[in-house]
């Protein structure tokens, strides 16, 4: 504004008061939509909205996830159905090295191993004890693995936890057991407990048996008779 304007607004607003007139206020500036007020509002609100967000997720909780939806091992590295005889194990309250080594020794790990007798499966389960397991697919890993984990723990149970009783009639039937007061003397039935128990101990080595020889070691002969 020129020194002429500003004097005569003076003049005008002198005049006023000497006349009784009251000058109007000027009107302040009109804020902008954009204040600083609302700008403030619009950045906090983008960072609560981020923040309830949340962080987003991790290689670690994928990891986590994952592990649980696979289950987890406690037998060596490479050892086949791992996680399932694991979880059978532990759902049984066996020993997981305990039925990885009868699942060896019955099946090779084989799930479609089946014998002259009819057993089938990873435990060479017979068609009535799987019936009564209540396994409907005895060619279903996990099912066979449950049902034979379950058998195995009635025969613990039955024999008041003797490992070797157990096992003799997992393969010969406990009545053969109960009948002779102990391990039958049939050659197969006493090689069974032995090698059963050979390859438990092997599988609580942190060196993982191969392939090769886990399917060699199985024999359909080995399967059990009353089972």
């Amino acid at each position: 504004m020129s020194i002429d304007a500003v004097m005569s607004r003076m003049n005008q607003i002198q005049s006023m008061f000497a006349s009784g007139v009251t000058p109007a206020p000027t009107q302040p500036a009109k804020p902008s939509s954009t204040s600083f007020s609302s700008q403030l509002a619009t950045a906090q609100g983008g960072t609560f909205a981020s923040a309830a967000a949340g962080p987003p997720a991790t290689t670690a909780t994928a990891a986590t996830a994952a592990t649980a939806a696979t289950g987890t091992s406690e037998l060596p590295a490479g050892t086949p159905y791992a996680a399932e005889i694991t979880a059978a194990a532990k759902a049984n309250g066996l020993d997981p090295a305990l039925l990885a080594g009868l699942v060896k020794q019955e099946s090779g790990f084989k799930a479609d191993a089946g014998s002259h007798a009819g057993a089938r499966g990873l435990t060479q389960l017979m068609p009535a004890t799987a019936a009564g397991l209540g396994v409907t697919n005895v060619l279903d890993p996990v099912q066979n693995l449950n049902g034979g984990a379950k058998y195995l723990k009635q025969q613990l149970d039955a024999f008041n936890g003797d490992t070797a009783l157990a096992l003799a009639a997992y393969n010969a039937g406990p009545g053969a057991v109960k009948r002779f007061g102990g391990i039958p003397p049939y050659a197969e039935t006493q090689n069974y407990v032995r090698i059963v128990q050979q390859n438990a101990a092997s599988f609580r080595t942190p060196a993982a048996p191969s392939a090769a020889s886990a399917v060699s070691s199985y024999s359909s002969s080995n399967a059990p008779s009353e089972i």
